[in-house]
């Protein structure tokens, strides 16, 4: 049957038949209805009335009835705007849903690109967002979120525009309006009126989310103390509404208390140490002992504050309220690391209290406090030996610390605490079963035994003073967490990728790039290699959406002690342990550290007491040290970059190498075109190290047609720097007479891997352990022609350094590390499966602070083993 049915004579009351039907509950009598519609407007019959009617059936999920509806509705928006204006709230209530699902989509399939948002769909976002619904809003504001303004008038424009919904009732709204402005503030100019005008405005919708129930307190106060981290000019003036109200939860006391250290300076202290101090007395144990720590982080903070902090603290421990006495005494402990030789007159008051202690960790900060100042502190020998006689009873932190101590003091005051210090020993290497304390224990008496200058030196070494803000969350981290404002992540202070299950296709996000009229201290210009590894490595601007920071902290691993030179300062003639512990060890023959000294026993000390003994990881670092042989990096084949069909008749193959420390791209070009060609240049776009030409490309002669030229162009890593995708993606242009040609390569990780990669084996431990677990990625190569010993040989050729190896169960483990040209370092667990007699699988476990990398260095390793 055609639709010749439609356009039959009507019949009497036909549009009231018409809405009837247009309000079935049957999907298939609604669109016939809709079609009889279509088809009286096109014969020229007015079916405005039926205008509410035909609007409701937009509401289905049936293609063909929403066309038939946008037909009816365009017809009508031209003869009767005013009638059209009422579907405009479906219209944007679909432009927010189509948001929404598109968003979800892109997320799951980061590389699909299927929400390519630019100027124009941006535009369009904004405008729906002011008639959208609250929850239509969120969703917009977060797609908004994810787009990279090409520059910071763009970012201004959509501040400007969305800076309205900080007004909103709906507190999720106000919070993604945030967070597209926290976002964006990084575009703007720290010089522009503006940005002024914008912190101003951040403000007030902030503090109002504080007046709502505690549940969302709470949650407004987790996104406040990252947001305050990452600008805390923008609450700088508004200490008093994080004030602890009595009848608070204590997760939001916490949170609050946590907030007001944050904006804690000398224009505020006087007022915050007052509200602490008040707190210090109420009745909840856990809220005194976080305001006690607290007193201690602002005398940290604030240093013109440290005095009066330092009184208060005096007055609590007054108090002789037990728990409160003994926080006072931990935080004291870190203000006398942070202001040396400034507050021990207060030590007397301290050791009045020892009695008192029962706290593993205050007992761990007074005996470090006696053991630092045992020259000030007369009896200092008894208060230590009162701790020692209850030593296997302690905890493990209170039993290192009380070893150090009683050391500390044997160093200060030999001829008088040989008996003390010989006693600590014993009980620290043959009464003990911990392997921390027998590993510390062994190290200083071979230490004593050996080299008492050098005693001194490692163990009275000046200490580094404690940073002002140790709890802050590591910049790389903080910049992902601002662009999760609003969501989980956010109260978690965790990226989502910590807590989503299957979250491989989480992407990591990041703020984007400063501009170039921003403060120059954000250069993103990359570290060269070999820069002092005391200095932090340079981060890595983002391309719009990844990475930021890639690492900030993987040369900060512990710091070792320092090195065991000679010093000029002499002990005397004294023999530091006489002959005490001959009836500790047996006879043994005179050994290094005098007539009179005996050394450990060699069964339990190794030689190489320079590494850590226990078991554990703590004993695999046996191998020797020093860095292997250099006989240049694996060379994959060149390949061809850009096709003589797309360059007018120029091919480019090339490939990269690395050879003593210098990276090259090495190039052939060939001209299968008609003409000479002449006046090569090479440019690379800014890319994820910084990769760019040390010298032009230098082509001697012109190059004629069917002629091939091979060049090495030498390259270094000092250009400019930006987060691409995949990130080891090149973007270069080559220049010559004809045109200009543009291509992408990949360039293999391992041409970033710098000679001195091998760390410390104690560091390598340290860091391992440092780096959290979600950072780990696990992978396997199949099918491996090489066995434990050709696998480091093969590796260290291309700078992967094996750290240390042991034999677990027939299987060999390998332990390496590597590091990039910006200071990144990579660790590495290499488990090689034992299989057929010429083939092994191997168990790759990487451990980074920036796990983006470690897809890429695993493609290294599975490219230099099997080629």
């Amino acid at each position: 049957m055609t639709d010749s049915k439609y356009f039959t004579t009507t019949k009497k009351g036909e549009i009231f038949e018409l809405k009837a039907e247009l309000n079935s509950d049957k999907k298939e009598k609604k669109k016939e209805a809709v079609k009889k519609v279509i088809a009286s407007m096109t014969v020229g019959k007015d079916v405005s009335a039926l205008f509410p009617d035909v609007v409701n059936c937009m509401q289905t999920d049936n293609l063909e009835l929403k066309k038939l509806v946008y037909l009816y509705l365009m017809n009508y928006a031209k003869s009767q705007p005013d009638m059209a204006i009422m579907a405009v709230n479906t219209f944007v209530k679909v432009v927010a849903n189509a948001v929404a699902a598109l968003s979800e989509i892109a997320e799951s399939h980061p590389s699909s690109n299927l929400l390519d948002l630019n100027p124009q769909s941006i535009n369009k976002l904004l405008t729906a967002l002011n008639e959208c619904t609250e929850w239509g809003q969120i969703f917009i504001l977060d797609c908004l979120a994810n787009y990279t303004p090409k520059d910071d008038r763009e970012a201004q424009s959509i501040c400007e525009r969305v800076t309205p919904r900080l007004s909103h009732a709906n507190s999720a709204v106000v919070l993604s309006a945030v967070k597209v402005l926290m976002k964006f503030m990084e575009m703007l100019s720290k010089d522009l009126d503006y940005y002024g005008t914008l912190l101003k405005k951040l403000a007030p919708p902030l503090v109002t989310l504080l007046s709502a129930e505690p549940e969302l307190q709470y949650v407004a106060l987790r996104n406040i103390n990252l947001i305050v981290q990452k600008r805390p000019e923008i609450l700088k003036h508004e200490m008093k509404v994080f004030f602890v109200k009595y009848n608070d939860p204590i997760y939001v006391k916490l949170e609050k208390l946590d907030i007001m250290i944050r904006l804690a300076s000398q224009a505020n202290i006087a007022q915050v140490l007052a509200e602490l101090k008040e707190y210090a007395t109420e009745v909840d144990v856990d809220f005194v002992r976080k305001a006690v720590r607290a007193i201690g982080r602002c005398a940290i903070k604030v240093e013109q504050s440290a005095e009066r902090c330092v009184s208060t603290l005096l007055d609590l421990i007054q108090t002789k309220v037990n728990y409160v006495v003994q926080e006072a005494i931990v935080v004291i402990k870190d203000i006398f690391r942070k202001y040396p030789n400034k507050y021990e007159s207060v030590i007397a008051t301290l050791c009045e209290n020892l009695d008192s202690l029962d706290e593993p960790e205050a007992r761990a900060a007074m005996i470090w406090i006696v053991g630092e100042y045992a020259e000030r502190i007369d009896n200092a020998d008894e208060l230590l030996e009162s701790f020692l006689e209850g030593f296997h009873d302690e905890s493990t932190q209170v039993q290192l610390q009380l070893l150090t101590a009683i050391v500390k003091l044997f160093l200060k005051k030999p001829t008088e605490t040989q008996e003390l210090v010989q006693q600590v020993l014993s009980l620290a290497t043959q009464d003990s079963d911990n392997p921390d304390l027998r590993d510390r224990g062994y190290i200083y008496w071979r230490l004593l035994s050996t080299d008492p200058v050098a005693a001194k030196e490692v163990v009275l070494a000046e200490k580094p003073l404690i940073s002002e803000e140790t709890d802050l969350i590591e910049p790389t981290l903080l910049d992902e967490l601002i662009c999760y404002i609003g969501t989980l992540a956010s109260v978690y202070h965790k990226p989502p990728s910590a807590f989503v299950e299957g979250g491989r296709g989480v992407v990591h996000k990041s703020l984007p790039p400063r501009t170039a009229s921003n403060e120059s201290t954000e250069s993103p210009e990359t570290a060269p290699a070999g820069a002092p590894s005391g200095e932090q490595p340079d981060v890595i601007p983002t391309q719009g959406d990844l990475l930021g920071d890639l690492l900030n902290l993987d040369l900060g691993p512990p710091v070792s002690g320092p090195p065991l030179a000679t010093s000029s300062v002499q002990m005397g003639a004294v023999d530091l342990l006489g002959g005490g512990l001959d009836s500790l060890m047996g006879d043994e023959p005179e050994g290094i550290g005098g007539p009179n000294f005996v050394a450990p026993p060699a069964a339990a000390v190794p030689a190489n007491l320079g590494a850590t003994m226990g078991s554990g990881l703590s004993d695999l670092f046996d191998l020797t040290s020093g860095v292997g042989t250099l006989s240049g990096s694996y060379v994959a084949p060149k390949a061809v970059w850009l096709p003589a069909m797309k360059a007018k008749g120029l091919e480019i193959s090339g490939t990269f190498t690395r050879q003593v420390g210098s990276i090259s791209m090495d190039l052939q070009l060939t001209n299968k075109a008609l003409q000479v060609m002449t006046d090569f240049a090479i440019q690379f776009n800014r890319n994820s190290f910084g990769l760019a030409p040390a010298a032009p490309l230098q082509v001697h002669a012109p190059l004629s047609p069917n002629q091939t030229v091979e060049i090495s162009l030498p390259l270094n890593t000092v250009g400019s720097v930006m987060k691409m995708e995949p990130l080891n993606n090149l973007q270069v242009a080559v220049k010559n007479n004809i045109d200009v040609f543009y291509f992408s390569t990949l360039y293999p990780l391992h041409i970033l891997f710098v000679e001195d990669g091998k760390m410390d084996r104690q560091m390598f431990l340290a860091t391992w352990k440092d780096i959290p677990n979600e950072n780990e990625a696990q992978f396997q190569i199949r099918d491996c022609p090489l066995n434990a010993e050709a696998v480091s040989s093969r590796l260290q050729s291309s700078n992967i350094f094996t750290v240390a190896k042991r034999n677990v169960e027939g299987q060999d483990m390998l332990y390496q590390s590597l590091k990039l040209t910006n200071g990144i370092w990579v660790l590495a667990e290499l488990r090689i499966q034992p299989g057929n007699p010429s083939f092994t699988d191997l168990e790759l476990s990487l451990k980074c602070r920036a796990p983006e990398v470690s897809q890429h260095v695993y493609q290294a390793y599975e490219t230099i083993l099997k080629n």
